[in-house]
């Protein structure tokens, strides 16, 4: 019985993986659960397994190849009688073709030349108005052509089709002299870095972000003394209990946390023209690798105490930077926490994570002289930066929210006791 091997669903926003490498070769004899390929996003790499024990018997994308979500990359000859259907494979596509962006993403096929992929949208509209796609440059994944750049290719060829013609030849504006592109010399030397697959679908996905929501920041100053004195004094306790570090993030989420369920709007999306509030609570706690910024998920944070968040937030950082994250360890995201002052960053204002809410910014704590009391005193301090949609949260909302989790970090015996 033949069986597809398909690329599997990796979390909110990715449509589509490159094959990075091929751990079987058609003929290989592989074992149910046997990893067969690696496959890369934007947010993980993955290894995905034969659904059933058998023979590889054709690969159908090469290394470096872009597929879409749920798209079969190979085929397995299986020796099982009916092979349960992959947990990693997509539902179905629907048969009939839709307008817009979101089956856009998901759907493609060859366009009569066999030289580039695209999407039925795209293929639709080439055939309508007489469009050689060879002549535009495809910006999604893996160069592909989309709708968003085939309609701006039409405008600009309408807008030449009905500019009128000069009506003397002195009118006509001189030609200018195209420019050469600059040539790298060794004392103006330049490398050039391919744009990775992972850093092409982060860009998309922050873009998309950045166009749907209406960015608003608002920003709050965090007297950190108190919890900076509690974690000097027991963090020596508490790796020697728990072999971990005990970090701020933990108090912070659980900060964010309670003061979620008092503003409950942050912890929603918008789809079409309903707002969405959740009431579980997956936070979203940012990692920065190397290739880029992973946002692995907390399930039901609000059900841990602070050494259960410790634990979640340094198992999900070490599976991150050691990539063996899963999908289900980025999917479900309700709030996000970005910690850009871990490298000395004093004041940001970070990109929501579509389609959620918000997502707050933790800033560097620093000795700060503040006025205490009429007196100059030095005290350890921290900003913190929300960026919420305002479509979704009102910019009182988000102050307020802003300012009820300042207030519980300087108490930190709230977050205890």
């Amino acid at each position: 019985m033949e069986v597809k091997i398909v690329v599997p669903h990796m979390g909110e926003s990715i449509v589509e993986g490159t094959i990075l490498k091929w751990l079987k070769r058609p003929g290989d004899r592989v074992e149910r659960d046997e990893s067969v390929v690696e496959i890369g996003s934007d947010k993980i790499d993955v290894e995905v397994p034969a659904p059933a024990r058998g023979t590889l018997k054709e690969i159908l994308a090469q290394e470096g190849a872009t597929v879409a979500v749920g798209k079969a990359v190979a085929l397995l000859e299986t020796e099982d009688a009916a092979p349960a259907r992959p947990k990693t494979e997509a539902p179905p596509e629907p048969e009939a073709a839709e307008e817009g962006e979101a089956k856009e993403a998901k759907q493609e096929e060859t366009t009569p030349r066999g030289r580039r992929r695209i999407t039925p949208v795209v293929a639709k509209l080439a055939e309508r108005h007489g469009v050689d796609l060879d002549q535009i440059e495809g910006t999604g994944l893996g160069g592909r052509v989309t709708k968003k750049d085939v309609l701006p290719y039409l405008e600009g060829r309408r807008s030449t089709q009905e500019a009128p013609e000069p009506k003397r030849k002195e009118e006509a504006l001189p030609t200018p002299t195209p420019r050469r592109a600059a040539v790298p010399s060794e004392e103006e030397p330049v490398e050039v870095i391919p744009v990775t697959a992972m850093r092409k679908a982060i860009a998309e996905h922050l873009v998309r972000s950045k166009q749907t929501a209406p960015h608003v920041t608002t920003v709050a100053e965090v007297d950190m003394t108190r919890l900076v004195n509690f974690r000097e004094k027991h963090k020596a306790d508490f790796e020697r209990q728990e072999g971990i570090s005990l970090t701020y993030m933990p108090f912070i989420v659980m900060a964010c946390i309670r003061t979620l369920k008092e503003f409950p709007f942050l912890n929603g999306s918008m789809e079409e023209e309903r707002i969405l509030l959740k009431r579980y609570y997956h936070i979203g706690v940012a990692v920065a690798l190397e290739e880029g910024l992973v946002v692995p998920v907390i399930r039901h944070a609000d059900r841990l105490d602070i050494r259960g968040l410790a634990h979640a937030i340094h198992d999900l950082a070490e599976r991150a930077r050691t990539k063996k994250l899963t999908s289900d360890d980025l999917k479900g995201g309700t709030f996000s926490i970005t910690n850009p002052g871990a490298f000395g960053a004093v004041l940001s204002t970070p990109i929501i994570n579509y389609p959620q809410a918000a997502i707050l910014g933790v800033e560097a704590i620093r000795k700060t002289p503040v006025v205490r009391d009429d007196q100059i005193a030095i005290r350890h301090m921290m900003y913190l930066c929300l960026s919420y949609d305002h479509r979704i949260v009102d910019g009182a909302t988000a102050v307020q929210f802003n300012q009820r989790v300042r207030r519980i970090l300087e108490n930190p015996l709230e977050l205890i006791l």
